[in-house]
Parts: C-alpha cells; sequence; structure tokens
C-alpha cells in the first residue's frame, strides 16, 4: 500500500511509503498509528461465453459449486496476502465477504469483496487479493470449458478507517460498466 505522505517529511510532496530514503524497499513501521476500525470494498469481473456463464449460474458444472469454491478460495486469498505481496503487514482480520452478481447480458461474473478489522494499517490489499483469488479460482475451475475467459476490472471501490478516513471511487465510468449499461438499453 502506497501513501500521499511520509512522516520524514515536511513537504506536502507524494511520496512512496514503502521506499526509504536509500530508495530501498521498506516495511512501513505502523507501531504509532492509532488502532481504528478500517474496512475496504473492492471488486472484479470475470467475461466468457454464454455456454459457461449459464453452466455455472445454473449450477450445472461437473466440479460442482464453482461459486462456493471461488468463495472459499477468495476468503483464504485474502487470510494470506501478506504471504503473496512482500511488504504487506500479516494482519488479523475480523471478516472477510465474497460474492457473486451474475450480470447475464455481459455473460460475466462481477465479484465483490469486503475485508474488515481493528488495527494500524488498512486492508485494501486483502480485498485486492479477495477478489483476484475468486476470479483466478473461477477461471481455473472453468478454464477447460471456455480458455478464452477475461478477468478485468479489479480495483479498490472504498476504504474506511485511518487518519485519512473515508475514500470512495469517485464518480466514473468505466469500460466494463459501460459495456453493461449499453446491454441493458439495447
Amino acid at each position: 500500500m502506497s501513501s500521499f505522505s511520509n512522516s520524514n517529511s515536511n513537504t506536502n510532496q507524494q511520496t512512496l511509503s514503502h521506499v526509504n530514503k536509500q530508495g530501498q524497499a521498506n516495511m512501513v513501521d505502523v507501531s504509532d498509528k492509532a488502532v481504528t476500525e478500517r474496512s475496504a470494498y473492492a471488486e472484479g469481473f470475470v467475461t466468457m461465453s454464454l455456454h459457461t456463464f449459464e453452466m455455472i449460474t445454473l449450477g450445472q458444472h461437473a466440479k460442482g459449486d464453482v461459486f462456493a469454491v471461488a468463495r472459499i478460495a477468495g476468503i483464504q486469498g485474502a487470510k494470506k496476502c501478506s504471504d503473496l505481496i512482500p511488504l504487506c503487514h500479516p494482519l488479523m482480520l475480523s471478516k472477510v465477504q465474497v460474492d457473486f452478481e451474475p450480470l447475464p447480458a455481459e455473460h460475466t461474473i462481477r465479484i465483490k469483496s469486503m475485508c474488515k478489522l481493528a488495527g494500524q494499517t488498512g486492508v485494501e490489499m486483502e480485498a485486492l487479493t479477495a477478489v483476484s483469488v475468486a476470479a483466478l479460482t473461477l477461471f481455473d475451475m472453468c478454464k477447460a470449458i471456455d480458455p478464452a475467459m477475461e478477468i478485468t476490472g479489479i480495483k479498490v471501490l472504498e476504504k474506511q478507517g485511518g487518519k485519512t478516513g473515508v475514500w470512495r471511487r469517485p464518480e466514473r465510468i468505466d469500460q466494463q460498466e459501460q459495456k453493461i449499461r449499453d446491454a441493458k438499453h439495447d
């Protein structure tokens, strides 16, 4: 996670918190930060063929309930985030939620995650990892029948807590959202 301020700097210049004065990778010291309730929400999309979309949304995949497996994988991914991302702090997450929203017009599954804790650092990376691992699991379970699936649009939607308080992604229409909106009006 990067920060827009550096406690070692007296300027308003934006700096990266994971880089020390010598330009080397550095794990941020959060020991002086207050413990606050923190949460983050993320999303991503998996677009697939109509056949694959219908198979998984109707529960007809030979491997079983792919959403249940992807949900567990996403939760596990959030819990293992610090094992995957070298400078992330190991966190005691109090809640991880992974949900799936079928978008039939685009043969797309929207994956949403929420991570929460009371701690000294944010959980954006954990929310992003939950979405990413859930998307990769959907891909893995369906790749034999649909190797052309696409994983797109993984992003943080909102974060709460810490000194910055609430941050929400500015309202804008990205390409994936525009495709979905266009398809609904056709």
